[in-house]
């Protein structure tokens, strides 16, 4: 190193040896470069782990409350050093942004085909029946669907309002009743402060009990079988090597597990 560098790094004497300025300069900064290499290395290795880096997360369900927000929470505690990125669209721009490599997962309705490799089922969510306070059916403990035949419901055309939608008239089509749709291009908040100003009644998913709204009530509704619910999965590219969402991924099994997770 001395013939390298054209230094002298050490005085010898026949007393042995000792750093010169310059070979302490040397020292000094080659433990500098050591911990730099091995920090690197950390860092490498929980990248490498799923314990760091970016995860890019789509849906269009409240979080204020229900299921994604307590694997949300749940994924955060196990992973405080993840930095987590969401995006709150349609079901369409979400599996386009997915598609395209813009998302890491995308949480919607419905249930995935069995065919589909990156996908899995979740869990479900209770319909609910959005009244203002003043509607005589608010006093019901709960509804079911031929107490709503005539009335006036209030739907968003944002997701997953054409699902509730294609859910109520398939509910409502055998009783003969004659209920009035009314589509707004607005959120599913604003949808139920017009159910508070009295302009109709609406459907929700639970997720979003958690928004106080004043003056209004929520009921679940019921059908022969008990509450009627809509269904969620997880959608994901099958060549997405990202650790973090491997992580993810294994939470969500472990919290709704099917038989192909337990074998």
């Amino acid at each position: 190193m001395e013939a390298r560098l054209g230094l002298i790094l050490f005085e010898r004497t026949s007393g042995g040896a000792r750093l010169t300025e310059a070979g302490a300069e040397i020292v000094k900064t080659s433990r500098y470069l050591i911990q730099s290499l091995d920090q690197m290395t950390l860092n490498a290795q929980e990248l490498s782990r799923g314990n760091t880096g970016q995860f890019r997360l789509g849906f269009y369900t409240s979080l204020s409350m229900g299921k994604l927000r307590a694997r949300l929470t749940e994924f955060a505690t196990r992973f405080p050093n993840v930095e987590l990125l969401t995006i709150e669209a349609s079901r369409s721009r979400l599996l386009s942004d997915l598609a395209g490599g813009f998302l890491d997962i995308a949480i919607v309705t419905g249930d995935p085909s069995p065919a589909e490799v990156g996908a899995k089922s979740l869990w479900t969510e209770r319909i609910m029946v959005v009244l203002p306070e003043s509607h005589p059916l608010a006093d019901k403990k709960v509804l079911h669907w031929t107490d709503l035949k005539d009335e006036t419901f209030l739907l968003s055309d944002h997701d997953p309002g054409p699902e509730l939608r294609d859910v109520l008239v398939s509910k409502l089509a055998p009783l003969g009743g004659q209920p009035k749709l009314v589509a707004h291009n607005i959120s599913h908040e604003n949808i139920k402060g017009l159910v508070s100003a009295g302009f109709g009644v609406s459907l929700i998913l639970e997720a979003s009990l958690g928004s106080s709204i004043p003056d209004v009530a929520y009921l679940e509704v019921r059908d022969g079988n008990g509450p009627s619910r809509l269904s969620f999965a997880a959608h994901w590219r099958s060549d997405n090597h990202n650790p973090v969402l491997a992580n993810f991924i294994a939470l969500l099994k472990e919290r709704y597990p099917s038989p192909t997770d337990l074998d």
